[in-house]
């Protein structure tokens, strides 16, 4: 065989094996885990809910004016604006966004320069003298040289490190847009619960005075010898009852007004929140859309689902360990011991050439490294497969109690009704001295009780439809989850 058939013959067993390889280094297929999915949500049922309608109603920002509540809104502005824990997440989607523009860099030539410039000695006793025996023992040294380089991604090495950071910072994005949605809720569901505490501390001041009233007639009913020391031991007792839950109320109040301050990035002794038990606010109807969508909804599913992209790519990189790295090199420069004739032709010295690096043993490190990262793939597909569930109950879990507290919530006003005309009935046969004031002390105590509970199960209800919109996703989609922190 001649030379060039030679030649030709090398050149053909080196491309076969070159494509062998990039055959055997492909990258491995993102595959998420099986879900088992329904055709609509069990408890999509009653007039609270839209059962199958669009979400498209639910805007990404705006969705708690349909509380009617003014504060509210001022409130959600400011959480954006000064929330210690929304600057924290939007912190760590700029360090992933920097480390995926960092991994991006690798994917283009390296220029590197140096200069050096010396005064150096020899030793006079040295076998091999660096500029000959007659040289000088004191001598100049300068260089100033560029080095460029670039790696081959010849097996994909690099190009799936750029994908597994690319899919992280978009999962730190969607944990951006999870963050600044779980806030939000947070807020909208601590300021209803204030609000349920402005009318509860309302109805319990309004008690408080008409016990006081109900108090000072048994007292002087009880002076002039017509009521019992009895009737005004319950009266009293009543009263201070009342007195003792409307404090209660208020240090709840107290605790949430400064809950919210911290939220929102304000000092609780500065901050407050007027109350407003007039203030009638209203419930929306929340549209879960069917199930199927549920999974492009929320910003933690896609966060999970790119983390499972990223592991991917990650095993992907980790495979190619068992490869050849292809890196193509050049050096050149000027190097004198004259300093003043540094920048001459003679001076320039230049090197050019391909490096090709194979690690032949490691004592298992890499197969120990593929391994890590197939775990670590398994880790995030099940992550993933458990936030898809999740997310399955904790909407079903709101759709329940919505349909349960609007119809607890029927009956209760029922109840208010019933205790109303029990304690005008009582206290007719109080007067009339039919009946003894303790029918009256129950009758007041039952009503009192049934008025507080419809407006807690009103407050319950509302903050079931907070829950029911975070746990839709707020709005959020895919498209977008860049969008989230550019707004910022």
């Amino acid at each position: 065989m001649s030379t060039r058939g030679k030649r030709h013959l090398s050149a053909a067993i080196a491309l076969a094996v070159t494509a062998w390889m990039a055959g055997c280094a492909q990258a491995p297929r993102t595959q998420l885990p099986d879900v088992p999915m329904a055709s609509a949500f069990k408890e999509a049922r009653g007039p609270w809910i839209e059962a199958g309608a669009s979400t498209a109603a639910i805007a990404f920002d705006g969705w708690w004016q349909g509380y009617g509540d003014p504060e509210l809104d001022a409130l959600q502005q400011r959480l954006i604006e000064n929330s210690p824990d929304l600057a924290s997440a939007l912190a760590r989607y700029q360090q992933a966004k920097a480390a995926t523009d960092s991994l991006r860099a690798a994917q283009s030539p390296t220029l590197n320069t140096s200069l050096n410039a010396q005064r150096d000695r020899q030793s006079e006793r040295r076998p091999l003298r660096v500029l000959g025996p007659t040289s000088p023992d004191w001598y100049n040294s300068a260089t100033l040289g560029l080095d460029l380089s670039y790696e081959v991604d010849l097996w994909g090495r690099v190009s799936r490190q750029v994908e597994a950071g690319v899919a992280s910072e978009r999962a730190a994005a969607a944990d951006l847009a999870a963050a600044r949605l779980a806030l939000q809720a947070q807020l909208a569901d601590s300021l209803l619960q204030l609000r349920g505490l402005d009318r509860d501390n309302a109805l319990l001041a309004d008690a408080e005075e008409a016990y006081a009233r109900a108090f000072d007639l048994i007292s002087r009913r009880h002076e002039a010898g017509i009521a019992s020391g009895l009737d005004q031991a319950r009266a009293q007792g009543q009263l201070e009852s009342a007195r003792s839950q409307r404090r209660q109320s208020q240090a709840q109040r107290a605790v949430l007004e400064h809950a919210i301050a911290a939220l929102v990035g304000a000092n609780a002794s500065s901050f407050r929140i007027e109350p407003a038990p007039a203030l009638q606010l209203a419930t929306p109807v929340v549209p879960p859309g069917l199930p199927s969508t549920l999974l492009e909804r929320r910003p933690d599913i896609a966060a999970a689902r790119q983390r499972v992209v990223a592991a991917t790519a990650t095993l992907g990189v980790a495979r190619t360990a068992f490869f050849p790295s292809v890196v193509l090199s050049a050096q050149g420069g000027f190097q004198s011991s004259d300093l003043g004739r540094f920048i001459e032709a003679p001076n320039l010295f230049w090197a050019i050439g391909p490096t090709l690096a194979m690690n032949l043993l490691d004592g298992g490190r890499r197969k120990a490294e593929e391994a890590r990262a197939g775990a670590a793939l398994d880790e995030s597909a099940q992550r993933y497969r458990g936030a898809v569930l999740a997310a399955f109950q904790q909407v079903e879990d709101q759709l329940v109690l919505l349909d349960r507290y609007g119809e607890a919530l029927e009956a209760e006003k029922k109840s208010v009704d019933a205790a109303e005309r029990s304690l005008a009935l009582a206290t007719n046969r109080y007067r009339a001295g039919a009946a003894a004031y303790l029918e009256v002390v129950t009758s007041q105590t039952a009503g009192l009780q049934a008025r507080r509970s419809a407006v807690d199960l009103e407050t319950r209800q509302r903050r079931a439809t907070v829950a029911l919109v975070k746990a839709l996703g707020g709005g959020w989609n895919a498209e977008t989850e860049l969008k989230v922190s550019a707004a910022r």
